[in-house]
């Protein structure tokens, strides 16, 4: 199935929100577009969409923590691969590599999530001020 990923196209959006049998909102912008997916759960999963139509961050809030490997696409071993090498591997996860920055922490039912990919976020937007 195709899927919105980071660093895909928005094409596949609709398939993501047909896969979660939710309900789609786009906000357009300025610099980026954010089209939100909610779920009859209220999981909220956010992805955002350069001007150029492609994915460069996706995010993430509600009781359960989304298919990552599925938000992340291409970027998820990389993800993966942190995790794992990470002590403990209890608590927030932040994984800052060149090519993926991402955040996640939560406990049960309350989780959340970002995560960009430094060299697609369009110039002047800062990944910060996006979650």
């Amino acid at each position: 199935m195709a899927r919105a990923e980071l660093g895909g196209t928005a094409a596949s959006i609709e398939a993501d929100r047909a896969r979660m049998k939710a309900v789609l909102r786009a906000q357009p912008g300025a610099s980026y577009t954010v089209h939100e997916i909610r779920d009859a759960g209220g999981l909220v999963v956010r992805e955002y969409l350069s001007p150029s139509g492609h994915v460069f961050a996706v995010g993430w809030n509600g009781p359960r923590i989304p298919d990552l490997r599925q938000l992340l696409g291409s970027y998820f071993p990389t993800l993966q691969s942190a995790a794992q090498a990470r002590p403990g591997r209890h608590g927030p996860l932040h994984v800052q590599r060149p090519d993926l920055v991402v955040t996640s922490s939560g406990h049960q039912r309350a989780f959340a999530g970002f995560a960009y990919a430094p060299a697609l976020v369009p110039a002047g937007v800062s990944p910060e001020s996006l979650h």
